[in-house]
């Protein structure tokens, strides 16, 4: 029998795609549950467009951040943005209404995706 052909061998790296694909698969279960979050956690304050006018935001001084601003979005960095989402608003100078989610602690790709979800509602926003 005959050796298989020089141009078979790259069979033996098939498995490297797998990398990649999982990392995707991370990233889509991450932004997942970031989406899951926003809907039952900031929605309630913040809004279903981020534009701060959730069902509890009406007695809320100062009123919720609305994530459509662009002048709000130009000025804060994303670390800022993942500082609040983690620690919450008191640990950024902010209001202490905003609790922070130290459940999130352990989990920053959630945080990042949060943060990326927060930063997209200024484009869905149209401003």
């Amino acid at each position: 029998e005959q050796a298989p052909p020089a141009g078979s061998a790259p069979a033996a790296q098939a498995p490297a795609p797998a990398a990649p694909a999982a990392a995707a698969a991370g990233g889509a279960a991450a932004t997942a549950e970031a989406k899951q979050i926003f809907e039952t956690r900031c929605f309630t304050c913040h809004g279903a467009n981020g534009a701060g006018d959730g069902p509890a935001s009406a007695g809320l001084t100062p009123p919720p951040r609305n994530f459509q601003d662009p002048a709000w979005q130009a000025s804060v960095t994303d670390e800022h943005i993942r500082q609040i989402i983690q620690y919450g608003g008191a640990a950024v100078g902010k209001s202490p209404a905003m609790p922070g989610n130290p459940d999130l602690m352990s989990k920053p790709e959630v945080v990042d995706a949060l943060r990326a979800l927060v930063r997209g509602l200024a484009k869905a926003s149209g401003s």
